[in-house]
């Protein structure tokens, strides 16, 4: 019926599948992140046949979860690392440098040293002090450079931070034989949930104009870094995997034709995020006046606890209950006392009206991005714990 709750469980998991987690929660505290290993591994074999020429970087930003990443390790995936701290995290699982990427643009001298020092001879730059600090700390290492992409069309779109026009990745490919490292390749990053395949298609191009303008000065780049964009499934639909990959072929094919170069990706989400169910319970149940026609519906989770990805609404998780009944529009609060703490007031979520504190939600499609946003104390709440579920 219209106005009874509904949630389509099937289009995210099996209810086979929901039921063994369900069972696997049990009485754990809540709230509590559940990563399922087989859909990981999953998402990442899917990948494969779709880009199956393609070098695979795991961003492990995205959750580095020492299960995932052993698992990672043992499926023979590179890594994409954001710090030193990523490093040593992913190398005592099992990781070799060989297999690493230190893909963050903003880097201390210090720690391309400690990089350099452990193995790592592939880093990405977007300026001329890193590439200085690079030549420095990691002689005759391979760099790739990171354009400046616009983000339209993500729901969760990257600023201008990271990368740089193409006028300035021509002048610093130009610079890095002198400084004494390998000019490698070009990335680039379209945004994060990216809805927009055409995004792909420009930036490849730009990929292309600075290939040749690098080869008439006799430099020889060998690698395009798609970067990740590849999205998960929240509750507008995406295109399916396949098509991403014919359309980013096509874009390659349509610029470099048959002799493509090195191709690398970097999925975060893509690979994470459809493997979690972040479980949370219902604290508190009120309204701010008796005509208010909303329900507060305040969580033991919320913005600091795992879920900052809902800052602005960008980000939105399908929520399931177990209530049935109709439906009560709802605006959905985490626990702390600051009043950012709100998930969603601007988008109202339908939840059963019968919902009562005590009951449990479950935040579908939340492997990516939460844990390893959470907050370490505040308020005095602990990080968001996470359990695996491993067959």
């Amino acid at each position: 019926m219209e106005n009874e709750f509904q949630f389509d469980l099937e289009r995210y998991i099996s209810r086979e599948r929901f039921d063994r987690i369900k069972k696997f929660a049990g009485n754990k505290e809540t709230p509590f992140l559940v990563i399922d290993l087989e859909k990981v591994e999953q998402k990442y074999d899917e990948l494969i046949s779709t880009l199956p020429f393609a070098k695979i970087y795991y961003a492990v930003k995205a959750n580095p979860n020492e299960s995932v990443v052993r698992m990672l390790v043992a499926k023979g995936s590179c890594f994409d690392i954001a710090s030193v701290y990523e490093l040593d995290h992913i190398l005592a699982l099992g990781a070799t440098p060989d297999r690493v990427s230190y893909g963050n643009t903003i880097k201390k001298a210090k720690d391309i040293a400690y990089a350099y020092s452990k193995g790592v001879r592939l880093f990405a730059t977007d300026s001329e002090s890193d590439l200085q600090k690079i030549a420095k700390n990691a002689p005759g290492s391979r760099v790739f450079f990171r354009i400046l992409t616009d983000g339209s069309g993500a729901d969760w779109p990257l600023s201008r931070k990271f990368g740089a026009h193409p006028d300035t990745i021509y002048r610093l490919i130009l610079q890095t034989p002198e400084l004494g490292l390998v000019p490698y390749g070009i990335s680039f990053h379209v945004g994060s949930q990216q809805r927009d395949i055409g995004q792909w298609d420009n930036a490849i191009s730009t990929c292309k104009y600075l290939f040749d303008a690098a080869k008439a000065e006799g430099i020889e780049l060998k690698m395009v870094n798609l970067g990740g964009g590849f999205p998960a499934n929240y509750i507008s639909p995406t295109k399916e995997t396949s098509v991403y990959g014919t359309e980013i072929i096509r874009f390659l094919t349509e610029d470099f034709g048959e002799d493509l170069p090195e191709i690398l990706l970097e999925p975060g989400r893509f690979m994470a995020g459809d493997a979690g169910i972040l479980v949370t319970e219902v604290v508190l149940i009120s309204r701010k006046s008796e005509a208010n026609q909303y329900s507060w519906v305040y969580l033991d989770a919320g913005k600091f606890g795992g879920l900052i990805e809902t800052l602005d609404e960008s980000i939105k998780y399908p929520i399931y209950s177990e209530k049935t009944g109709p439906i009560q529009e709802t605006i959905l609060a985490g626990p702390t006392c600051d009043s950012m703490d709100i998930l969603y007031e601007n988008e109202k979520y339908a939840l059963p009206a019968s919902l009562e504190e005590g009951d449990r939600l479950y935040f579908f499609t939340t492997g990516a991005y939460t844990q390893s946003y959470s907050s370490v104390c505040f308020n005095g709440f602990p990080p968001l714990r996470a359990y695996v579920l491993e067959d």
